[in-house]
C-alpha cells in the first residue's frame, strides 16, 4: 500500500509493512539494495530524480526502500546510543512511538540487574537499552511485524515472543509496559483510551512490580484512583518534558511518591526533598524551572535546593540573587505593573528590538503582544509576565529582563 505523505516533503512511501518486506529487507539482497539506495539524497531538489532513479533499479521494492532509507536517517538523533540504529528496520508510527535514546537509558539503570519482560516490545527500543544491564530480557509484542523487526534490529540474544500485553507470559520479571498513546496521528489523553488501557494493565499486573510508560499529561489524581500507590517520575530531556512513568512500589524509593528527572543535567527532584522555600518579592533573576519539575509539582522542592524563592505560591516562577548550575535565568532590569503601553515604552527606553515573553497566571498571546510592542531597538531582551498574589489582591507584574544566555 503506497501513499504520498507530508511529513516526507511528497516522496512515495510504504504506509503498511508486512512479514514478507520484512524478510526481504533482513536478507543478503535487502541489505545490499539499502546499501544502494542509501548513497541517494532524497532532498527538495533531487527526490523526484532519485526516486525515478531507484525505481528503475529496484522496481516495486522502491516505496520499501526508500520508507526505510528515510527512517533510518530520522532515527539517528532520538535513538544514538542505543547501537547500530543505521542498521535497524521501523515503521514511521513505530519510530514515533519509541522512547528517546536518553530516556530509554536512564529507565534501564534503574532496572540494572533485574529480570525485564518488555510487554510491547515493538522494534525494540527499550530492549536495546535494557540489554547490557539487565539480568536477562524478554519481549513481547502483538505486532508481528513489529516483532520481526526487533528480532533484526537485537539479534538473537534477547528472548521474544508474541503475546497480548495483558496476558501475562512470564513469572518474576519486572514488566515494562509502554501504551499505544496515539490512534490516526492524535494523541490519547485519557489513560482509559491507551491500548492497552491503564486500568486493565494495572489490574492484570497487580502482582508484579511494573513499569509504565504514560503522556506527560495524565492526571496524577486519576491514576491514584485506579489504585496505583507507586512512585510517578515525570522525565524531560532537551528542555521537553518526554513522559510520565509509573514505577510500582517495590521499584521506588521509600516514600518517594513523586519524582521530577531533568536529563541534561543529570538532576533529579523528589517529593521526600526539603521544601522549605519562601515566597518573597523578584531578587536580581527570575528562574523558570524545568518542565518536569514543575509537571511533577516539585517547584518548592527544587527552589529550597537551590536557595531560590517564589515569586507566588501559586505560580511556577522562582527567584534568587544567584542561578543554580548551567540553569538559564532572567536578570531583572526593571519590574512594573502589566499594562501595555507601560511595558512598550520601558521596552523603547532599553532600546529593545526582539523580546522573549513567558507568561505564567495571565491572559495574555505571549506573539500577539510581541506584534503590538512594535519593538525596533538593537537589544534583545525577555519580558516575564505573572499573576502575583491571590484574590482581589492579585494583579499582573511584568519584569524586563536580560537573559543569562
Amino acid at each position: 500500500m503506497v501513499l504520498q505523505r507530508d511529513g516526507h516533503r511528497g516522496q512515495t512511501l510504504l504506509s503498511l509493512f508486512d512479514v514478507d518486506d520484512v524478510s526481504y529487507l533482513r536478507s543478503d539482497a535487502g541489505a545490499a539494495a539499502l546499501a544502494v539506495v542509501a548513497d541517494f539524497e532524497f532532498g527538495a531538489a533531487t527526490r523526484i530524480a532519485d526516486v525515478a532513479a531507484v525505481r528503475s533499479r529496484f522496481g516495486d521494492r522502491t516505496p520499501l526502500l526508500v520508507e526505510t532509507t528515510l527512517l533510518r536517517r530520522k532515527a539517528a538523533g532520538k535513538l544514538d546510543g542505543l547501537g547500530d540504529v543505521a542498521s535497524w528496520l521501523f515503521t514511521d508510527e513505530a519510530l514515533q512511538q519509541a522512547t528517546a535514546a536518553p530516556v530509554a537509558l536512564h529507565r534501564a539503570d534503574r532496572l540494572a540487574g533485574r529480570v525485564v519482560h518488555d510487554a510491547t516490545c515493538s522494534i525494540g527500543t527499550e530492549l536495546a537499552a535494557l540489554r547490557p544491564v539487565a539480568a536477562r530480557t524478554i519481549g513481547s509484542d502483538l505486532d508481528a511485524v513489529r516483532l520481526a523487526m526487533a528480532r533484526h534490529n537485537l539479534g538473537a540474544d534477547v528472548d521474544l515472543c508474541r503475546a497480548d500485553a495483558l496476558r501475562p507470559v512470564t513469572r518474576g520479571a519486572v514488566v515494562v509496559v509502554d501504551p499505544a498513546r496515539r490512534s490516526g496521528g492524535r494523541r490519547r489523553f485519557n489513560p482509559a483510551e491507551y491500548q492497552p488501557a491503564l486500568d486493565s494493565l494495572l489490574h492484570t499486573y497487580r502482582r508484579y512490580e511494573l513499569v509504565v510508560k504514560c503522556s506527560p499529561g495524565i492526571d496524577f489524581d486519576e491514576v491514584g484512583r485506579l489504585g496505583f500507590d507507586g512512585e510517578i517520575e515525570v522525565t524531560s530531556w532537551r528542555g521537553s518534558v518526554r513522559e510520565a512513568c509509573l514505577w510500582s512500589a517495590g521499584l521506588a524509593e521509600p516514600g518517594v511518591r513523586r519524582r521530577a528527572t531533568v536529563l541534561d543535567r543529570g538532576e533529579q527532584v523528589a517529593d521526600t526533598d526539603p521544601d522549605d522555600s519562601e515566597v518573597r518579592p523578584a531578587g536580581r533573576w527570575i528562574v523558570d524551572p524545568d518542565g518536569a519539575v514543575v509537571r511533577a509539582g516539585l517547584v518548592r522542592q527544587y527552589a529550597a535546593r537551590h536557595g531560590l524563592w517564589q515569586l507566588d505560591p501559586d505560580i511556577a516562577y522562582l527567584s534568587g540573587d544567584r542561578l543554580p548550575p548551567g540553569v538559564r535565568g532572567f536578570e531583572v532590569l526593571d519590574q512594573l505593573a502589566y499594562d501595555e503601553r507601560r511595558l512598550r515604552a520601558a521596552l523603547w527606553a532599553l532600546d529593545c528590538g526582539s523580546a522573549e515573553i513567558l507568561v505564567r497566571g495571565v491572559g495574555v498571546d505571549p506573539d500577539a503582544l510581541r506584534r503590538r510592542l512594535r519593538l525596533r531597538g538593537s537589544s534583545a531582551l525577555s519580558v516575564v509576565i505573572a499573576r502575583i498574589g491571590t484574590g482581589a489582591a492579585g494583579r499582573p507584574v511584568a519584569y524586563v529582563c536580560r537573559a543569562s544566555r
